[in-house]
């Protein structure tokens, strides 16, 4: 059998069912049913600086009723230090600033509306829930579709998809100092009927294996959890809860772990008060630097500098001023973008003080997409026909996200990169004295923001 004809066999087999089932549907009394796409959303935002393995690039899954009828061909991982096929990869995947911009004006928007309103410790992932929301996307027509392009900020969903994957391919890093992976996955009942140009379209810009299984059986659940906890290094090991009318779901997962470019001395690492926001202290551990010269931001109500990252990533952390909250400074998409993007106006010596901290966040994003004008999609007449011929709708949108930071590190000389002015004294300077709540990013050499949160308590 030659490989097209495989091919259509593999499809047929994903896409199409057999006719004895077909009929029992049609003499099914009313009108067709409604089917529920879980979309779920789950990022794993870890900043560890200590050696971890991270070797799962592909699991099958087995159990009752499921079955992985597609296999992807992932991106190969290349070394930290070979720029050259790097540059290589950014050559054959080419991103418009435009689409950049697209996802920074989704970030401002969403942050504000899902994390500004949180008086705990909260960790959202703008990327994982832009991915996943992108692969709905091209499986949306009319109203729906118009109203997930507007909040993703593009036009055109096939334009949508070529820059996901291409970006994809850009971010992607799986190497001895840094990992940068996003997963996509589909979960595919096998009482239902699929596109074929949906499911082809999934593979080939978004990578996302397909699998066909029965949201009736306990071992789905068990499965979903799974290849989350494989596509995350075993941070998150969700319980998913599989609702038995349920036909679809699309899984989306971000992994990231990077080591400080300049260590901090574990030895400087000292208990300290830190300040709640109702007025209550507690005791941590503080890791201790400073930095003879370097640049940091004095922006309106508040204080921000830059911790960099050894591969082609920093982490950006953001003191407000006494008397404001983080909060304020989220409180709007144009206060977001004011507080991210305010370019380095001063320049100096910096000292600082960060609490270590590790903590998980859960929540569900289904109102607060409702608020920002994505209704459609979870309306009993949405309107999925590029994804099946049945009437589907979106039946929720759930995050669950883990991070944590430590001093610890390995120390690769090659990309070691410590800023000094020379011998000049510093003309200013910055306390990053991080003992009250604060907020932090995790941003990408390219600007993508990948993880945004508020650190309210360090031992929580």
């Amino acid at each position: 059998m030659d490989m097209k004809k495989k091919e259509e066999k593999l499809f047929d087999a994903i896409t199409n069912l057999p006719d004895k089932i077909i009929e029992e549907a049609k003499n099914r009394a009313g009108k067709k049913r409604k089917i529920q796409i879980g979309l779920v959303s789950v990022a794993a935002g870890v900043l560890l600086v200590f050696g971890m393995a991270y070797g799962v690039s592909r699991v099958f899954y087995n159990g009752p009723g499921i079955a992985e009828v597609m296999e992807i061909k992932f991106p190969k991982a290349y070394a930290f230090d070979d720029y050259e096929t790097r540059e290589a990869i950014r050559e054959a995947n080419p991103v418009e600033d435009g689409f950049y911009e697209s996802i920074k004006e989704f970030t401002w928007k969403t942050t504000s509306e899902f994390i500004a309103g949180q008086k705990s410790n909260v960790n959202y992932s703008p990327l994982s829930l832009y991915y996943a929301l992108a692969l709905a996307a091209t499986g949306a027509d009319g109203e729906t579709e118009k109203e997930l392009l507007t909040l993703l900020c593009v036009e055109d969903s096939g334009k949508l998809a070529a820059q996901c994957g291409n970006l994809y391919n850009q971010l992607y890093a799986d190497n001895e100092i840094g990992k940068l992976k996003i997963a996509n996955s589909l979960w595919l009942s096998k009482e239902a009927t699929f596109k074929d140009s949906f499911i082809r379209n999934a593979a080939k810009k978004f990578y996302a294996p397909v699998y066909r299984v029965d949201f009736k059986e306990p071992e789905t659940g068990k499965a979903m959890g799974e290849w989350i906890a494989n596509n995350t290094n075993g941070t998150l090991k969700p319980e998913m809860k599989i609702d038995v009318n349920q036909v679809m779901s699309i899984l989306n997962t971000v992994y990231f772990k990077n080591e400080w470019i300049d260590r901090f001395d574990s030895s400087k690492t000292k208990k300290d008060v830190f300040y709640l926001s109702d007025g209550n202290t507690i005791e941590c551990d503080f890791m201790n630097q400073s930095y003879g010269s370097a640049g940091f931001t004095k922006g309106d109500g508040f204080i921000s500098s830059s911790l960099s990252l050894k591969y082609f990533a920093h982490m950006v952390f953001i003191l407000p001023d006494e008397g404001v909250t983080p909060q304020e400074l989220l409180a709007s998409p144009e206060k977001v973008k004011e507080v991210f993007e305010t370019e380095q106006n001063s320049y100096g010596e910096v000292i600082w003080k960060v609490p270590k901290f590790r903590f998980s966040s859960k929540f569900d994003l289904a109102e607060g997409l409702k608020n920002l004008g994505v209704e459609k999609a979870f309306e009993a007449d949405a309107d999925f026909s590029r994804i099946t011929d049945e009437t589907a709708f979106i039946s929720n949108v759930h995050q669950e996200t883990y991070i944590s930071i430590d001093e610890k590190g390995v120390e690769a000389s090659a990309f070691t990169e410590i800023q000094y002015a020379g011998a000049g004294l510093p003309k200013d300077k910055a306390e990053m004295i991080l003992n009250r709540p604060f907020i932090y990013g995790i941003v990408s050499n390219n600007g993508t923001l990948l993880f945004v949160g508020i650190c309210e308590n360090p031992v929580e």
